[in-house]
């Protein structure tokens, strides 16, 4: 593993610190703030797995419980699916070989952004190939919220959550409405609103308890 330029501490530097004692304690912060981060993101790379085996059992057991379209569009769906599950699997096995380096870690959260964000696309055109036509308001909920949640408790990620979240809401809102149910389409976005709003308290709170575990100096700093 390459050693990281940020620890190399040059003579210069070390003179610098000594005449400026606040240099040394920014450059403290800034250490426990990249270690944070790291930490963070090489916990995202762990969990990615478990999200990327998450949504075709997801799928499988939507299609088993809500499914009625027929064989064409319950594959076309089930391809979806797995080419997000892929995708996912493809970062996180570039990323693995490099689990503590942080522009790998922070390419790979990039990267996980992206395939979420295609992975609830392709989730929510399942409101138009996998699930029965007239399908109960409780089962778009469920359709909706179940697999957000999931990846929510996975991941516990808020950007990449909210990005796969967005996608699935607005398709699945739009296939009600298409199906002649405009109550059912509001439960949803309200539903799903609902979640936005805790994963984004949720993540403010995580950031607030590690401040509160930073010294106040170098808060300050």
């Amino acid at each position: 593993m390459a050693a990281n330029p940020f620890f190399i501490v040059t003579p210069e530097q070390t003179k610098e610190s000594l005449l400026d004692p606040r240099g040394a304690v920014a450059r403290l912060a800034q250490m426990h703030a990249e270690a944070i981060e790291t930490a963070r993101l090489a916990n995202l790379l762990g969990r990615a797995l478990h999200a990327a085996i998450a949504l075709p059992l997801l799928a499988a057991a939507t299609v088993l419980f809500a499914g009625g379209t027929g064989a064409p569009k319950t594959i076309a769906w089930s391809i979806l699916i797995l080419g997000a599950s892929l995708a996912v699997t493809r970062a996180y096995a570039f990323a693995i070989r490099q689990p503590f380096e942080r522009p790998v870690l922070q390419s790979f959260a990039q990267d996980l952004a992206a395939c979420l964000l295609y992975a609830g696309f392709a989730w929510g055109a399942g409101a138009f190939l996998a699930l029965a036509n007239g399908a109960t308001a409780g089962t778009a909920l469920l359709f909706v919220t179940v697999p957000s949640l999931t990846l929510a408790v996975l991941l516990r990620e808020r950007l990449a959550v909210l990005l796969f979240l967005a996608p699935v809401a607005g398709l699945t809102a739009f296939a009600c409405v298409l199906a002649g149910g405009g109550v059912v389409a509001a439960l949803v976005l309200f539903a799903s609103a609902i979640i936005a709003t805790a994963v984004i308290l949720i993540a403010r709170h995580a950031v607030r308890v590690h401040q509160s575990e930073i010294p106040e100096g170098l808060i300050a700093a």
